[in-house]
């Protein structure tokens, strides 16, 4: 999420050299708004107005792309002046007239898996966000399937390594969320919890089945962050995983 302009940028620059350091390309995701918030009274980011002038500054800076979230078929055509890949969140992730819109942008559109549908259903989503861009009278930009774990009981959220399988037959790319999975939702009362400790072992499984790219939330201290504290990887582990991620990536190639 953008806290602010500054802590935005700064992240941004210490990511690109982590990944690029690593040997990983990268695509920069921070939202504008985070409009799912446990409490009504969460900080929600700066908006869309300031958040994508945020974006366009991180783009132009760093040159990589970015990519940010949408929960309005208004915010659609908005984001995808600045943005390189929208993407929608898991609740909505059933929500016809948002998928819709998003594809009419031409852009790619990263859908991300509701904590409560099966990874089969997922082949629909990706054809209401084509279903946009043929209306439209434009090639598609491309569809991205993302993994984040779902409901178990009414706190938990557990990952199902076969529905990485499953997604990639539907012949889209495939995103493993390592640290969405690792979530607990309302597990703080007013907010989500979660566990990164588990966040580290769950990349590397999901490596080991076979994924196209990794979505990790990151911040300099996961304690002061102003969402998803609990579950967020600090900047310092993130060399160790993305080394750990790549080895498991070689060794599977390898293997066929």
């Amino acid at each position: 999420m953008i806290e602010s302009a500054e802590s935005c940028l700064a992240q941004a620059r210490e990511v690109s050299r982590i990944a690029r350091e690593a040997g990983f390309p990268l695509v920069f995701k921070a939202s504008f708004d985070k409009a799912n918030r446990t409490s009504a009274r969460s900080f929600r980011g700066p908006g869309l107005d300031e958040g994508l002038e945020i974006l366009a500054a991180v783009r132009r800076e760093l040159g990589v792309p970015v990519l940010t979230d949408i929960h309005t078929c208004e915010q659609a055509e908005r984001a995808a002046e600045v943005a390189d890949i929208l993407q929608t969140p898991a609740f909505l992730c059933r929500q016809t007239d948002l998928l819709v819109s998003a594809g009419r942008t031409g852009r790619p559109v990263n859908v991300k898996k509701g904590q409560f549908l099966s990874p089969e259903l997922m082949a629909h989503a990706a054809a209401k966000v084509l279903e946009g861009a043929e209306q439209a009278g434009l090639a598609p930009g491309g569809v991205l399937l993302t993994e984040r774990g779902t409901s178990f009981g009414y706190g938990d959220l557990v990952v199902d390594m076969r529905s990485l399988v499953i997604m990639r037959a539907t012949g889209w790319p495939v995103v493993f969320d390592a640290t969405h999975s690792v979530q607990r939702p309302g597990g703080r009362g007013s907010s989500s919890g979660g566990d990164r400790t588990m966040a580290g072992p769950l990349a590397r499984a999901a490596v080991a089945v076979g994924i196209d790219a990794l979505f990790v939330e990151t911040h300099p201290d996961p304690s002061r962050a102003l969402s998803d504290a609990d579950t967020q990887i600090p900047h310092a582990e993130l060399p160790r995983l993305l080394a750990e991620v790549r080895a498991i990536r070689g060794s599977a190639e390898r293997l066929g």
